[in-house]
């Protein structure tokens, strides 16, 4: 399958970090296109932040979830380096560090010499781009402090560009991956964040819906207050990773 080869081709050792005003040039959303093993034209979706990434493969037609991957990043001037946090198709890879060189020319990012990446957005304009940790959740009245969970292997992630967002649970001592969504997404000045999925592992009968949620950005951490695509009430805090 050439998903499966795309991620195998990530491979290698550690790189330096670039500078700050280079490294910049990576962040935002990222896409590309491969037949995937049904013969079907599919979509890659990358989603870069400061110091994470994902990677996400889905049938854009039907919503068909195909494999998942990332973690953290560096690069130098000529090659990217990825550390595995998750990896729906090879959990071994997890904890493993992947090298590539690649190409980076405006709004087009090739890894490789052959896979053609281009840019969705460059990190603009949802307000609410970069990795993020879940560290709070309300259960009844009570808001239930999740942040000892940060330097835990047992990690829920959402990371965000400025139009694009996936959400990932996982656990980095099992390798475990538990499940992971994502789409499009906006915000207003109003606190209003609509997502539309575009794909869900664990249900893809989910995709294509569009969710209502209020967020307020507090101290640094984001508030998110709503409803989930069941129709249970939400009501979570994020902080940044």
């Amino acid at each position: 399958m050439r998903t499966i080869l795309f991620f195998c081709l990530l491979f290698g050792g550690f790189c330096p970090l670039l500078a700050q005003s280079a490294a910049t040039k990576f962040l935002g959303a990222w896409e590309s296109d491969f037949v995937d093993g049904q013969g079907r034209n599919s979509k890659l979706s990358m989603i870069i932040a400061d110091g994470y990434l994902s990677m996400a493969a889905y049938n854009p037609e039907d919503g068909d979830f195909i494999a998942t991957l990332g973690g953290s990043w560096r690069a130098d001037w000529e090659k990217f380096s990825i550390t595995y946090e998750f990896d729906s198709s090879d959990s071994l890879q997890v904890g493993g560090v992947a090298t590539m060189p690649y190409q980076l020319t405006g709004d087009v990012l090739i890894f490789n010499q052959d896979k053609v990446w281009t840019r969705v957005d460059d990190n603009a304009p949802g307000a609410l781009a970069g990795a993020w940790e879940i560290i709070g959740r309300m259960q009844g009245e009570t808001l239930q402090d999740l942040s000892a969970r940060r330097s835990g292997p047992r990690k829920t992630m959402k990371i965000l560009s400025g139009t694009r967002f996936q959400w990932i649970a996982y656990n980095t001592e099992t390798r475990q991956f538990m499940g992971t969504g994502g789409g499009r997404y906006t915000t207003d000045e109003n606190g209003l964040y609509i997502e539309k999925i575009e794909f869900f592992s664990r249900d893809a009968s989910r995709v294509g819906q569009q969710l209502s949620f209020d967020f307020a950005l507090k101290n640094g951490d984001w508030v998110h207050r709503g409803l989930s695509s069941k129709g249970v009430p939400i009501h979570e805090v994020w902080g940044k990773r």
